[in-house]
C-alpha cells in the first residue's frame, strides 16, 4: 500500500492504510474533526461540507465547496482540503462566523459549520466584486445546505453583509499561489484497488485488464451508494483529472465540452454562450454538487431521469467514446439501449460531448421537480427550436423520468416540422408530446400527471417565446 497525502487546513498529511472506500468525512471525523456533520449521506444537506482547492485559468487557487460524505480520501492523493476548523478559532472568528453569529444565523448549529464553509467559497470567489446592488453575493452558493431552524432569513442577512476580504487575509493570499494538484495513486488492499493513474494510455490499460471496474469522476453518484447501499468496487480508477477529459474546444463545426470538466467549470468557461446550457446549470442539483458532478459521470450512469441527457438530447450532441483502439463518435439519440445500458464497452471511457454549431437559436429547458432545486426530476424536456419566416426549419426535443431511456420526441418534432409556428399547431403537437414515452407511476409522479407535464412544457415554451417576439 501507499499513503495518500494531501494538504488539510494548511499542513501536510501522509495517510497510511488507505481503504478504496474510506469517505472523506469519515475519516475528518476519525481525526477528531467533527465540525463536518453527516446529515444525509447523499449530497443533498451540506453538512459535510469541506473546501477543495482547485487551480483557475490564471495560475492561483480557487476554493469550492463540495460534500465530503461524496469523496473518497484516496482520490484526494495531492490535493488541498480545508475544512470549518481551518477558517477561525474562538479567539478569532472568520468573518463569515462572526456575521452568522452577530446576526443569529445558528440555532441549533448542525447545519452552520456546512453553511460557513459553503458561505467562505463564495467570499473568496475570484469574480466577487460589491457593486451597487449589494457585496456580490450569490446567495446561490448556498442552495445545497439545509437547515431547519432559523428559517435563512439571518442566514441570507449574513451573507448580505460580507464585505471584500481584508488586506493581508492570510487565505486570501494563499489563494494567489498555484493550487496542488491531484497525484497518481495505486493502492491494493484487501478491500479492492483504487488507482489514479497518470496518462490516459494507463487509465484504458487498467480498464482493459479490470473490465468491471469502477469509473470514478466526481463521485456524486457513486458516493451516495457506497454510502447507503454500502456499494464495493474490486477495482476504482479515478479519471477526472486526466487532460484530453478536460477539454473545451471551440471549432466551426462544433463545440465539446470534456467529459471530466466539472459542471461548474463548464459553467465558468461557457459563461452563457450555449443558452440552453445556460438556462440548464442552476437547475442541476446544488452548487456543492455541480463543483463535483461531470458530464461524462451523468451520462456514465445512463440513469433514465438524469437531467443532461433531454438538454443533450435537445443540441444533438454526441458522445465521444475512447479505448485503447481509438476514438468513435456516437449520436447520444443512439448511445441509450436500455435502462442503465449504452453502446459504451466496459473498455471504453467518455472522453467528451460534442455539440454541432451553428446553435439552434431558440431553446429552453424545463424540470418538473417537487422541490425547485436540488431534487430529482419527474419529467425533463430540452427544446431547441429554428423557425424561417415563421415556419418550424428544425426542432429537437429531448425527453428524461418517462421511458426507461432518455429518449427523443420524435412524433411531436415531425408534427412541428414544416408547421407554421402558430398557437393552434402547437396545441396540436403538445398532445402528440402527451403520449410519448412510457410514464409511469411511482413515488415522485404518476403516468398521469407525467403525460401533462410533457403537454403543458410545449405549451409554456410557445408562450414564454411568444412572449418575447419569436412568434414569426
Amino acid at each position: 500500500m501507499m499513503n495518500v497525502d494531501l494538504t488539510l487546513n494548511g499542513q501536510p498529511r501522509s495517510i497510511p492504510d488507505v481503504l478504496p472506500h474510506t469517505t472523506l468525512l469519515n475519516w475528518l471525523r476519525s481525526q477528531g474533526l467533527t465540525g463536518s456533520k453527516e446529515g444525509c449521506a447523499e449530497g443533498e444537506c451540506g453538512a459535510c461540507a469541506v473546501l477543495l482547492s482547485r487551480p483557475t485559468a490564471e495560475g492561483g487557487t480557487r476554493l469550492e465547496s463540495v460534500n465530503g460524505c461524496l469523496l473518497m480520501l484516496a482520490g484526494l492523493n495531492g490535493q488541498e482540503v480545508r475544512t470549518v476548523e481551518g477558517l477561525g478559532s474562538v479567539a478569532a472568528l472568520h468573518p463569515v462566523q462572526h456575521e452568522l453569529a452577530v446576526r443569529g444565523g445558528s440555532q441549533c448549529g448542525y447545519c452552520t459549520p456546512g453553511f460557513v464553509v459553503s458561505m467562505a467559497a463564495e467570499y473568496y470567489r475570484p469574480e466577487r466584486q460589491a457593486g451597487e446592488h449589494g457585496n456580490g453575493f450569490e446567495l446561490e452558493a448556498i442552495h445545497g445546505n439545509l437547515c431547519r431552524c432559523t428559517g435563512y432569513r439571518p442566514i441570507r442577512d449574513a451573507a448580505q453583509a460580507l464585505g471584500q476580504p481584508a488586506e493581508g487575509d492570510t487565505l486570501a493570499e494563499s489563494l494567489k499561489q498555484p493550487s496542488p494538484l491531484p497525484r497518481p495513486l495505486a493502492l491494493t488492499t484487501p478491500s479492492g484497488e483504487f488507482h489514479r493513474p497518470s496518462t490516459l494510455a494507463e487509465a484504458l490499460h487498467l480498464l482493459g485488464e479490470h473490465p468491471d471496474a469502477r469509473i470514478l469522476a466526481g463521485g456524486t453518484d457513486w458516493g451516495v451508494d457506497v454510502n447507503l447501499k454500502h456499494a464495493r468496487a474490486a477495482v476504482t480508477v479515478a479519471v477526472e483529472h486526466l487532460p484530453e477529459l478536460n477539454t473545451l474546444v471551440w471549432t466551426p463545426d462544433y463545440l465539446e465540452l470534456g467529459a471530466g470538466l466539472s459542471l461548474s467549470e463548464l459553467e465558468r468557461r461557457l459563461a452563457g454562450q450555449v443558452p440552453l446550457l445556460h438556462e440548464w446549470f442552476p437547475q442541476f442539483a446544488s452548487r456543492l454538487i455541480r463543483n463535483r458532478a461531470t458530464l461524462g459521470g451523468n451520462l456514465g450512469t445512463a440513469s433514465p431521469i438524469g437531467d443532461s441527457p433531454p438538454v443533450l438530447l435537445a443540441l444533438d450532441a454526441r458522445v465521444i467514446l475512447v479505448s485503447g483502439e481509438g476514438e468513435r463518435e456516437v449520436p447520444l439519440s443512439e448511445y441509450f439501449t436500455g435502462y442503465r445500458q449504452t453502446v459504451r464497452s466496459l473498455a471504453e471511457l467518455i472522453r467528451a460531448v460534442r455539440i454541432p454549431l451553428p446553435l439552434a437559436p431558440v431553446s429552453g429547458f424545463y424540470k418538473i421537480a417537487k422541490r425547485p432545486l436540488d431534487d430529482i426530476s419527474s419529467v425533463a424536456v430540452g427544446i431547441a427550436l429554428s423557425l424561417e419566416g415563421g415556419v418550424v426549419s428544425s426542432v429537437r426535443i429531448g425527453l428524461g423520468g418517462v421511458a426507461a431511456t432518455p429518449i427523443r420526441a420524435l412524433k411531436t418534432e415531425a408534427a412541428l416540422i414544416g408547421q407554421p409556428w402558430t398557437s393552434a399547431v402547437v396545441r396540436l403537437a403538445a398532445r402528440v408530446l402527451k403520449a410519448e414515452g412510457t410514464p409511469l407511476d411511482d413515488h415522485r409522479a404518476s403516468g398521469a400527471y407525467r403525460a401533462a407535464m410533457l403537454e403543458q412544457t410545449l405549451l409554456k415554451f410557445f408562450h414564454e417565446q411568444t412572449e418575447v417576439g419569436v412568434r414569426v
